[in-house]
């Protein structure tokens, strides 16, 4: 009788230790879940003429907000428009005309003043200062860099397009935002 309540003893510890074991199992893996995933994306950015003038970064944080820092330098003084287009070219020898339309899978009219917009490609207008070095830090949740309709990766993936002058924000298709100056095409880093 000794001997059968001594296995019954073993069995229930190894019982108790493999629950134990289930149960730190459990926890450790609900922690993974918790991790976030930055994506990330650049391009280098040229003038109609291929010379570089800036670069553009791009990061994905939190799944559907994209925060986009562009720098250049050599541009006009003032306001330019800037805005994500369709096709992932920059060939100065099209005046990128090439990238395509704006990027608007979503199908709005234009500007982000525009009460039936924004484009998904639609941003704030990049600043210039007399120097000629401009700089723009803004976020969107009109892209994404993962997957999905509103991905800059689709199949012919997506350029950035710089204009000669202000963005309106609200006249379509460009807010009469001019020639098209500058670009890149996004590149997933």
């Amino acid at each position: 009788m000794k001997r059968n309540l001594n296995v019954n003893l073993l069995r229930f510890a190894a019982l108790l230790a493999l629950t134990a074991l289930g149960f730190l199992v459990s926890c450790s893996s609900s922690d993974t879940t918790t991790v976030t995933t930055t994506t990330k994306a650049t391009t280098s950015l040229i003038d109609t003429t291929g010379k570089a003038i800036g670069t553009a970064t791009f990061t994905e944080e939190t799944p559907g907000l994209v925060t986009m820092v562009v720098s250049v330098t050599g541009l006009s003084a003032g306001q330019h428009g800037i805005h994500f287009h369709m096709v992932g070219k920059a060939e100065p020898s099209t005046k990128f005309m090439s990238a395509g339309e704006h990027f608007n899978p979503d199908n709005k009219k234009h500007g982000l003043q525009n009460p039936s917009g924004a484009h998904n490609g639609d941003l704030p207008n990049l600043v210039v200062n007399a120097q000629g070095v401009g700089s723009l830090t803004t976020a969107t949740d009109r892209i994404t860099l993962g997957m999905g309709t509103k991905s800059v990766f689709d199949a012919d993936g997506t350029a950035i397009i710089i204009h000669a002058n202000a963005d309106d924000q609200v006249t379509d298709p460009s807010g009469n935002s001019g020639g098209r100056i500058a670009a890149g095409v996004l590149t997933r880093n």
